[in-house]
């Protein structure tokens, strides 16, 4: 008998339909999504968030607790992500092995612009930051790994979206675009010229357009494929990443991600 090439499902379960979801695992894993979001929250607070019952919640909480993905804070009842998550999501990194390659090149590109380095990657509609390195400036940008933003809204975000496909943006930006500030793009029209901008001189910005008086520029970094699958940026006080630096920024931030696209085998 010819060996069967293994599969990474049931051949019957090619959908993900309701019927071949658990329902349970589901439950914990919007939990678990919900402390990842609010970096804590109290049993109460948690169950009137996602919409569930405290006895539910906390059976779910006290299983997750039992391998150490949630912990809870027995002064101020507030349970938060534990240990245990943070070693299956560092699976993640581990696979791609992107955030350890950046490290250093983050930390040249820290050092010749005196701003925050970051790493992000797509998620959803979001940005999923997967590094960063400091400043050590006393006012600077905080994005630590695992934060959420949402793609129209970050430095990183709008350098991906501008190497994506017209009809794939148009799809993942149909819905209302969330405004933080004065100067975020709210409109879908806005959106995409700023996007073509961003596509013509190889970097976008961040324009105080997720944090008032913050700014942030940003570069695609591109596997062997030509596909963009990360980005790179520097973020920091308007003061200090003013308008007409912009450019000198940039050339550091260009760089820094053509350096890692080279890693990734990209031209």
């Amino acid at each position: 008998m010819a060996d069967r090439k293994p599969r990474g499902r049931p051949r019957a379960f090619h959908d993900k339909t309701e019927q071949n979801t658990i329902q349970s695992l589901d439950r914990a894993m919007m939990i678990l999504d919900g402390l990842a979001r609010s970096g804590g929250m109290t049993l109460t607070e948690l169950a009137s968030d996602l919409g569930q019952s405290p006895a539910t919640a906390y059976r779910v909480l006290t299983t997750l607790e039992a391998r150490a993905i949630v912990e809870l804070d027995p002064v101020g009842q507030v349970w938060a992500v534990g240990p245990g998550a943070y070693r299956i999501g560092s699976a993640f990194l581990r696979r791609t092995n992107l955030a350890e390659r950046a490290r250093p090149v983050m930390r040249s590109l820290m050092e010749a612009t005196g701003e925050t380095a970051n790493l992000g990657v797509e998620s959803g509609d979001h940005v999923l930051f997967v590094s960063q390195i400091e400043t050590h400036a006393s006012i600077r940008a905080f994005f630590p790994p695992g934060t959420l933003s949402p793609m129209h809204a970050s430095g990183i975000g709008k350098a991906l979206l501008a190497q994506f496909g017209h009809d794939r943006v148009r799809r993942m930006t149909s819905q209302q675009l969330e405004g933080f500030t004065p100067r975020t793009h709210t409109q879908q029209a806005s959106l995409m010229t700023d996007l073509a901008k961003t596509r013509a001189r190889g970097y976008a910005i961040d324009d105080e357009e997720r944090t008032a008086g913050m700014r942030c520029v940003a570069a695609p970094i591109f596997n062997a494929l030509g596909e963009a699958v990360a980005g790179i940026s520097i973020s920091g006080p308007v003061s200090r990443v003013s308008a007409d630096r912009v450019g000198e920024f940039a050339g550091h931030v260009v760089d820094a991600a053509k350096t890692l696209s080279g890693q990734l085998g990209a031209r």
